[in-house]
């Protein structure tokens, strides 16, 4: 019997769910990612692999545990050093579950040397938080205008990214107004001023597009762009903001909030405006287009007009028969008026005979009838209520009389309390000779000094200060 409810237990039911494989592992690959969505971890690398994929694979470890990882080729490509066995590292990735094997294993998205790396980590930090705020989502960034009359240009004036600009506008539009705001681009500083020239452009010049550009360097020199006063600046500008910083390798903060990134200062010069020449190329192309256009709808419009033409009718004949047609359609139209009033008339009379049958006239007699009857029967039972009711207490004010304590007092009797605790006496054994009580007659009250105390009866005498009291 024991092994039979053991088997028992071990027999799923009908309502248990019995997982696949897949779906267990779907699930844990979904608990894991939601919860490690965005991890810091701390290791030294093993078994490091770099195939021709340009992917990077190694294990992460410590002294008690290990854990697999893998960093995909398009962030391979921005470190700036090539990971080894042996190299302890601080990693920022995501948990992730590779469902075929079954394991679970870090992405990682960046690396950086233990040790080193701290304005990098400030800067991964300043990107989570901006990016939780909307900063970097596409909604909110802003269309260029097509061809620009009017660039502002926020850089050094003295930098090599501001001559790659402006030689590059020359060369492909040279009617470009360019307005230049000097300021420093690196050191201390530097973010207030681009921040503050950033509200400057916007407050003051009517400008269609702002340039924040500077040159290459390492991340020190490049991080007034990473400052989150200037990520505000940039956000809250309501004129389209190019951003060209650095090199095609370097990101920035103000690289993530403007509204177009370009690798380069000259490729934000190539990506603001086209050639001129391939405007007025394309304008060439656009015109003989047109004409073409023109051209072939005249001929088809002139084709159909002609063949209109020879299918047209004598107007005066068509216009006969439009007569013919309009007086059959008035006679039947009279008709089928003439018959509609004869119809409605006749259910008009009928509803006006049942409404004059069914008026509410002879209703509202009989119910002011009913009202009345009903009105004389409840005024004789409430006035019959009334007197019982008053029977009644007359009845109860009796009886509350009869057994009032002023009643019994006004019979003779009194009630006496032994000073000062107001006690009720109901026997002589509750004083002494000399106890001080209060008698409480039908009229007034008494206070005095027993004399004398029997067991069959008690004699008083009433004090010299004795006096009654008051009603």
């Amino acid at each position: 019997m024991e092994e039979a409810d053991y088997c028992s237990r071990e027999t799923p039911g009908p309502r248990v769910r019995i997982h696949t494989v897949s779906t267990l592992t779907e699930e844990i690959r979904s608990l894991l990612e939601t919860h490690f969505e965005f991890v810091w971890v701390e290791g030294e690398i093993s078994n490091f692999r770099a195939p021709t994929s340009g992917h990077f694979y190694m294990s992460l470890k410590d002294e008690k545990s290990q854990i697999r990882a893998v960093m995909f080729r398009m962030q391979a490509r921005c470190l700036r050093f090539v990971p080894e066995d042996g190299m302890k590292i601080i990693a920022q990735g995501r948990v992730a579950v590779y469902e075929p094997r079954g394991e679970y294993q870090l992405v990682l998205d960046y690396i950086e040397p233990l040790g080193v790396g701290a304005l990098a980590l400030a800067f991964e930090q300043l990107k989570k938080k901006l990016a939780a705020q909307g900063f970097f989502d596409q909604a909110c960034k802003k269309p260029l205008p097509y061809l620009p009359q009017r660039v502002a240009v926020i850089t050094s004036p003295t930098g090599a990214a501001i001559r790659d600009f402006l030689r590059v506008i020359r060369r492909r539009f040279s009617n470009l107004e360019i307005v230049i705001v000097p300021v420093k681009v690196q050191g201390e500083g530097a973010a207030a001023e681009i921040a503050s020239a950033l509200r400057l452009v916007n407050g003051l010049l009517d400008v269609d597009v702002i340039v924040l550009t500077r040159g290459g360097g390492s991340l020190e020199d490049l991080w007034a762009f990473n400052e989150e006063e200037v990520a505000l600046a940039i956000h809250s500008s309501g004129i389209p903001v190019v951003s060209a910083v650095g090199h095609e390798i370097d990101l920035t903060i103000s690289d993530l909030v403007a509204d177009l990134r370009a690798p380069t200062p000259s490729a934000a010069a190539e990506l603001l405006v086209v050639e001129k020449e391939l405007l007025q190329e394309r304008i060439r192309e656009m015109q003989g287009r047109l004409l073409s256009g023109a051209n072939s709808t005249l001929v088809r419009l002139q084709k159909r007009m002609e063949m209109v033409i020879g299918r047209m009718r004598d107007p005066r004949r068509r216009v006969a028969d439009l007569w013919m047609r309009l007086d059959e359609i008035g006679g039947r139209l009279t008709r089928c008026a003439t018959s509609g009033i004869r119809e409605k008339r006749n259910r008009l009379h009928s509803e006006m005979r049942a409404l004059a049958h069914n008026a509410p006239v002879h209703r509202i007699g009989l119910i002011r009838q009913r009202i009345g009857y009903q009105e004389r029967s409840m005024i004789l039972q409430i006035s019959g209520r009334l007197k019982e009711l008053g029977m009644n207490l007359s009845r109860v004010e009796g009886k509350l009389k009869d057994v009032s304590p002023f009643t019994i007092l006004a019979k003779g009797f009194s009630i006496t309390r032994k000073l000062p605790e107001e006690s009720v006496l109901k026997s002589a054994s509750g004083v002494e000779e000399g106890s001080r009580v209060r008698v409480t007659l039908a009229r007034g009250e008494l206070e005095c000094v027993v004399k004398k105390v029997d067991r069959m009866k008690v004699c008083v005498e009433v004090a010299s200060n004795c006096l009654p009291q008051p009603e």
